[in-house]
């Protein structure tokens, strides 16, 4: 139980940072788009990572070098360019939370969702490598404990960020809400590609 609560929290505060796979969960919760869907491929992909790096952390160790990062990251700011790109078109035109819910496929959410996830190098760095090198002196049974922790504490933040996200849809089911909504999401998305590039350079 002790090993539990401590993966519980160490997970909890790392997954608390606002990304843009957050953001991401936080805006189709608000449009209602498929957020079951959404919280669950999040929380599964930390619950592998999590497990991934708890019982192989020497091998991604010695394999996830610079050139690896800087391949992740530049993946990542070609699939956030595009993210902008989409948000700035829409941003122009007419918004109707009704008509985009029928218009978006789910095949299309779970490739953004898994693009959002998977390209994220701090994805890697938070659940397979910190998670792992922090446990790699504990006991089989500590090691499962500690990942059975954190990995509730990704399923309940996901879970509770998207249906948090849905429930507040009510109050944001307006164009001038949304459209200022859609302005920090572009701004935000825009400052992470920047930092990104500032990381690489």
């Amino acid at each position: 139980m002790e090993y539990a609560l401590l993966g519980f929290f160490t997970g909890l505060s790392l997954i608390l940072a606002l990304g843009a796979q957050n953001i991401f969960v936080i805006e189709q919760g608000l449009k209602k788009q498929y957020v079951f869907i959404i919280c669950l491929i999040c929380s599964l992909s930390d619950l592998i990572l999590i497990f991934i790096g708890i019982f192989l952390f020497h091998y991604f160790n010695q394999y996830f070098n610079q050139t690896v990062e800087l391949i992740f990251n530049i993946l990542l700011i070609i699939f956030l360019l595009h993210f902008i790109y989409t948000k700035i078109k829409t941003h122009y035109s007419d918004i109707n939370f009704h008509n985009e819910l029928t218009s978006i496929s789910k095949t299309n959410i779970i490739i953004k969702t898994l693009g959002f996830t998977y390209l994220n190098p701090h994805v890697y760095s938070d659940t397979v490598f910190f998670l792992g090198n922090f446990s790699k002196n504990y006991l089989l049974n500590q090691k499962i404990s500690f990942g059975i922790g954190a990995a509730i504490a990704s399923f309940l933040f996901f879970f509770s960020l998207g249906y948090l996200s849905n429930y507040l849809s009510k109050y944001a089911n307006s164009k001038k809400i949304w459209k200022v909504i859609n302005i920090f999401i572009i701004t935000f998305m825009s400052i992470l590609v920047l930092y990104i590039i500032k990381e690489i350079l």
